[in-house]
């Protein structure tokens, strides 16, 4: 009877695990990679908007008060046209 040696496997890290690992942490590094680029564009976006929504509600409030002061101008211009009929007649 003949003995054929069995091959051992090599205990420990091979290169194909490394290999592995290393694609795994490459592909976790990109994805963190891209998630902080579109945090960052979301947060600058939003500032924008912040801005602009700022902008919006402050010509609103600068609307109002002008048709307050264009209705109490109209008013007054009533008033001083129906004095001026009086006093003419």
């Amino acid at each position: 009877m003949t003995h054929t040696k069995k091959k051992k496997m090599p205990n420990g890290i091979g290169f194909g695990m490394i290999s592995v690992i290393v694609m795994i942490m490459a592909i976790v590094l990109i994805l963190s990679v891209l998630k902080i680029y579109v945090s960052n564009q979301i947060y600058y976006e939003s500032k924008v908007v912040n801005k602009l929504q700022r902008e919006v509600s402050a010509l609103q409030a600068e609307k109002e008060v002008l048709a307050q002061k264009v209705e109490v101008l109209q008013f007054k211009n009533r008033v001083t046209d129906t004095i001026f009929n009086l006093s003419e007649e």
